[in-house]
């Protein structure tokens, strides 16, 4: 099922000029642009400052700045602000290959097929709206089935994310503006007393039809995913990319595999006459009805080998819908390296140096295309006292980086976060437990070594400057092993807790 994310962008205008520097006004005071509209000065743009002191777009020049006298008017720049923007969608194909623009404050960012890489719609918006937050960017999500749906909720309600098939319930609330009609037709619903799009959708369609004319039945199909929409995407110029179009619309898995393959052969000598390897492929089918369809895989190092990049997407071509045919295929490197020639041999003689690690970058690859980025990783060690911290997530081939754990305080395979209460019994302080018991499980225990003490990191936390633990490595008469700690010592009732499971 499609699904679209609609960016709304309310202060653009002057968001872009505060980006850019070329505006004076503090953050804090309000701004807005002005535009000349015959004799007529009227606001463009206005920051939340502004907004929230009650300013709005097309509120005459004179009128605000009555109203706030310190309000800060700069001329808009319409086409500035379009080229700015066009900027932020080639941006935002780091999350999807098909991204539209939705001018003069909006992008559409189709992300079908495309959520898996960035863990999930939910984080995928939440780092998008991060990382907007962070650039100084106001902006308003909503993730729907339709662009039409995602457009009306992210500009008339509180954004979010619609499940799938969730259309109409989560537009019945709207005004009817929020089906993207015109202000003379909001009007004219307005009169007759139909306010809200689920009083429209409830309406006979021959009578709306005949009053109305088709405009209105037409843009509630279209957020209703009965009539669909075709999204017009960015692509930028400097970008390698490759295109087949077909005599006839193909449509069988086969025929996609041979496409594939062959728009594969035909990017790869363009890479290598810029010296570059694909780190992203975006793959985009155009269907007859305009319907576009993209898949996206990612490489863990730059690549140029036209078989495994053809493997990887066919990985996801089962998330491909025909439709009745497609009838052209655009394959794009979203994202290079530089990628330098490598001599593998000298005349006929393979020079070998000596024992070669194995290359896994084409398991990694796979990996990543089945299961998605978030979980194809490796673990590196953190100068920390404390387990938990002495771990974090590093990409599956990232270069070493030099620290190690030590090797004379060995550590469970698997660490439990956070870790879990166990019931144990000590006969003496400072001793092992002799037994535990864990999810209503008694464990005898054999063996154990220990105690280590650990103890806080008092100038990351001042809460920790009293902390302690005694770790055990102990083994069940059944062969498993735990990692136990006591979080005080026996006199003061320190609890027995599990942290890590088996042994590195």
């Amino acid at each position: 099922m499609r699904r679209v994310v609609s960016l709304y962008l309310p202060s653009w205008p002057t968001d872009r000029l505060r980006r850019s520097g070329s505006c004076a006004a503090p953050s804090d005071e309000p701004l807005a642009t002005v535009a000349q509209d015959g004799a007529r000065r009227g606001l463009a743009g206005v920051d939340a400052a502004a907004r929230r002191l009650g300013l709005s777009p097309g509120m005459s020049a004179a009128h605000a700045q009555a109203l706030v006298p310190g309000l800060h008017l700069v001329p808009a720049d319409p086409e500035a602000e379009a080229q700015a923007l066009a900027r932020l969608g080639l941006w935002c194909q780091r999350y999807a290959p098909i991204v539209a623009l939705d001018p003069p404050d909006g992008l559409v960012i189709d992300i079908t097929g495309a959520a898996h890489l960035h863990g999930g719609e939910a984080p995928l918006l939440a780092d998008l709206a991060a990382r907007l937050e962070r650039s100084g960017i106001t902006a308003r999500l909503a993730l729907a089935d339709t662009p039409g749906c995602a457009w009306g909720l992210a500009r008339f309600g509180a954004g979010g994310i619609v499940p799938p098939g969730g259309a109409a319930d989560a537009l019945a609330a709207l005004p009817v503006a929020g089906l993207r009609l015109g202000s003379e037709a909001v009007r004219a619903l307005q009169d007759v007393g139909l306010t809200r799009i689920g009083q429209l959708a409830d309406k006979p369609r021959a009578a709306l039809r005949l009053r109305f004319g088709p405009e209105i039945l037409f843009r509630l199909d279209r957020a209703l995913g009965r009539e669909p929409e075709p999204l017009t995407a960015l692509a930028a110029p400097e970008t390698p990319r490759v295109a087949l179009r077909f005599a006839e619309p193909v449509g069988a898995r086969e025929s996609l595999e041979g496409v594939v393959a062959d728009l594969c052969a035909r990017l790869v000598p363009e890479l290598e006459r810029r010296g570059l390897g694909a780190r992203r492929l975006d793959l985009v089918f155009a269907r007859v009805d305009r319907l576009d369809q993209a898949i996206r895989i990612g490489t863990a190092r730059p690549s140029r080998d036209a078989r495994h990049l053809a493997r990887l997407l066919a990985e996801r071509l089962p998330l491909v819908d025909p439709g009745f045919g497609i009838e052209e295929a655009v394959l794009a490197a979203s994202r290079v390296e530089p990628l330098a020639e490598r001599q593998i041999s000298h005349g006929a003689t393979h020079l070998v140096a000596g024992p070669q690690a194995p290359d896994l970058a084409a398991l990694v690859d796979t990996l990543l295309v089945r299961l998605g980025a978030a979980r194809v990783y490796r673990l590196a060690p953190v100068e920390s006292d404390l387990p938990e911290r002495a771990v974090r997530r590093v990409p599956a081939l990232a270069a070493p980086l030099g620290a190690v754990w030590p090797a004379d305080l060995p550590r469970p395979a698997r660490l439990l976060a956070p870790p879990e209460p166990v019931m144990a019994m000590a006969e003496i302080p400072d001793a092992p437990p002799l037994f535990f018991v864990w999810r209503n499980t008694r464990h005898q225990i054999a063996r154990a070594d220990g105690p280590e003490r650990v103890l806080g990191e008092w100038w990351v936390a001042d809460a920790e400057a009293d902390l302690a633990r005694d770790y055990y490595r102990v083994e069940t008469e059944a062969g498993e092993r735990f990692w136990l700690f006591r979080d005080a010592p026996m006199a003061a009732n320190g609890r027995w807790w599990l942290h890590g499971l088996g042994e590195a």
